[in-house]
């Protein structure tokens, strides 16, 4: 049986990591955005979270990847609030608009413990980069409460180095949507014009502390970088350059799971290229640039719906 990485951490490694995540509020650069303000003190930045994290909603989810969801589902907490702010974000009311509820660290590690106790096969941490320090002091608490399942990192891949290794030897599965590359694209529909600069550095460094993503006879996997993309209408995406970017320079063994579900939401309204779902052509065309770019290992979930 698998033993997630937490496990290992002396009492004293589990102070030092929070207590360095928690000192990044004070003029926080959480993120790539370093945006300064003290959120200590319940200033906000772009991602309008103060010191408290707020949740949206939290439990089973069947609706993940084949090998996260197993039988029991991936036990999913979204966290309220974000730091890209898609214009297309399939979540804005999470995202965008705040819908959700403040939570301590007491309320969070209880429901840590919830998920597990509820028989899910992981904890699965959506939209997590903005409260990193409020995660850790939860996980903190929760782990003395007997947490024992896999975690998983699952974000917009808009992450801070510094932030992720404070995070090495405790996530189990990282999972990062990477959306597109090209800072044109990125500008126009985020709030980060260098996404692409920012998600190609933060996908090579957590392939460095987990690499290729690992999955057990049970069909679930226990540790490991799982790949997302998102296909666009239109490909204004270019997942040619993604899927070539992954093989070459993360792993030629990289996870992959290619999106389906796009659906004008939001802002993506006020945008022509996108205001219609992607047709069955589009995901194909995407699909084969996967293949030959290298790509050999996917979830099978999207590949079913257009396929099988």
């Amino acid at each position: 049986m698998y033993r997630p990485c937490y496990l290992n951490l002396s009492k004293e490694q589990w102070k030092e990591k929070v207590y360095h995540a928690v000192k990044a509020l004070d003029k926080c650069k959480l993120c790539p955005h370093g945006c300064q303000v003290c959120r200590i003190e319940n200033q906000q930045g772009i991602c309008k979270t103060g010191r408290m994290a707020y949740v949206a909603s939290f439990g089973p989810h069947m609706g993940e990847e084949d090998c996260l969801r197993g039988k029991k589902g991936s036990g999913t907490i979204f966290f309220s609030r974000c730091n890209l702010l898609c214009v297309f974000c399939q979540n804005c009311d999470v995202s965008h608009y705040g819908e959700g509820y403040e939570v301590t660290a007491e309320s969070l590690a209880a429901i840590m413990l919830e998920i597990q106790k509820h028989g899910c096969h992981n904890l699965n941490l959506v939209t997590p980069t903005h409260v990193v320090p409020q995660i850790l002091e939860s996980l903190e608490l929760a782990v003395e409460g007997g947490l024992s399942i896999p975690i998983i990192y699952n974000s917009n891949g808009y992450d801070s180095i510094d932030t992720l290794k404070l995070l090495e030897g405790i996530i189990d599965i990282y999972m990062p949507d990477i959306k597109f590359l090209d800072s044109a694209i990125s500008g126009k529909f985020t709030v980060a014009k260098n996404y692409g600069e920012i998600v190609r550095a933060s996908v090579k460094e957590m392939q460095r502390q987990v690499g290729d993503l690992v999955i057990q006879e049970d069909g679930l996997a226990q540790r490991g970088l799982l790949a997302r993309h998102l296909v666009m209408p239109g490909n204004i995406c270019n997942t040619k350059e993604i899927m070539e970017f992954l093989v070459k320079e993360v792993s030629p063994n990289i996870y992959v799971n290619l999106m389906s579900q796009y659906h004008p939401s939001g802002a993506a309204w006020s945008f022509p290229e996108l205001r219609r779902v992607i047709t069955r052509e589009e995901f194909e065309y995407a699909y084969q640039q996967c293949l030959d770019s290298g790509i050999q290992r996917f979830d099978n979930r999207p590949l079913r719906r257009f396929f099988w």
